[in-house]
């Protein structure tokens, strides 16, 4: 399943394919994280123990795996106290899983639901931390849909945002864009999917948001090479190609000129299964 939401930035979406179909939230859920923790009263300078113990929303603990966590610096500083700035930029930037469940923890899973909900998101909620597999089991899910991501970037402070500037992962939507375009964008995959939300800067053109959501055979879980980022890749190509016309899309001429071959045709399916995370 290919989800595709595209819109001037703040405006009216131009292009929507699949784009409320949910799907598993992998990391882009690390943006309402983030968005959380700046819009509470938690002071960010205040240090926090770095642990690997968290507690599942179906009772009892559960822990991250190391080896399936992009971001190895955290792992170096179990046991040490560190601040919650530190740990957020982890976070975004180099998609910590440890640390986002870090910060989960100081703010809570009611201010990250808040911050769905003043989004406007319909289908989006991230309701469990990191591989909190038994509040899986249990029926709670991370889910996320391509204009819901859309909302979401579109309410976020100037502040939070500039960090989304600072993401280390510079593939998927980021490798259609030519080296050096300024980004704002969060991605996530694992095996069986690989999503991201962005908003792209161009220098000739006025800045648009994209949200490209994609679950099926493709994703491999790889952190770069990945069909499933070439696949995002050529969407974002597609998109940034029509960046001149994107502005025209509020009649109907302008809309067909910007949705013609942005998204390409739905890859084969495999039925290959995954599990969310």
């Amino acid at each position: 399943m290919l989800s595709v939401a595209l819109a001037p930035w703040q405006g009216l979406p131009l292009l929507l394919r699949n784009a409320e179909v949910p799907h598993d939230a992998a990391s882009t859920m690390k943006v309402a994280v983030l968005a959380a923790l700046y819009r509470s009263e938690v002071d960010l300078d205040l240090p926090v123990q770095v642990v690997n113990r968290f507690r599942s929303v179906a009772g009892g603990t559960y822990a991250n795996d190391p080896a399936a966590d992009s971001d190895p610096l955290p792992w170096q500083r179990i046991g040490d106290r560190v601040s919650l700035r530190w740990l957020a930029e982890r976070m975004v930037r180099h998609s910590s899983n440890l640390a986002t469940n870090l910060c989960l923890r100081e703010v809570g899973h009611a201010a990250v639901a808040e911050v769905w909900r003043r989004a406007g998101a319909t289908s989006s909620a991230s309701p469990r931390g990191i591989e909190d597999y038994a509040g899986r089991d249990a029926g709670v899910h991370n889910r996320v849909t391509a204009l819901d991501l859309l909302r979401l970037l579109t309410s976020l402070e100037p502040q939070v945002l500039a960090l989304l500037e600072h993401n280390a992962h510079r593939v998927d939507l980021a490798a259609g864009l030519p080296a050096g375009t300024r980004l704002t964008s969060k991605n996530g995959w694992f095996p069986g999917l690989r999503h991201c939300a962005a908003v792209v800067h161009p220098d000739d053109a006025a800045p648009y948001a994209l949200a490209v959501c994609y679950t099926g055979p493709l994703g491999s879980g790889d952190n770069v090479h990945d069909p499933a980022a070439r696949l995002l890749a050529r969407v974002s190509a597609g998109v940034w190609q029509r960046r001149h016309v994107l502005g025209a899309g509020e009649n109907s001429a302008g809309r067909g000129t910007v949705m013609r071959g942005v998204a390409p045709p739905e890859p084969r399916r495999s039925g290959r299964p995954h599990r969310d995370r």
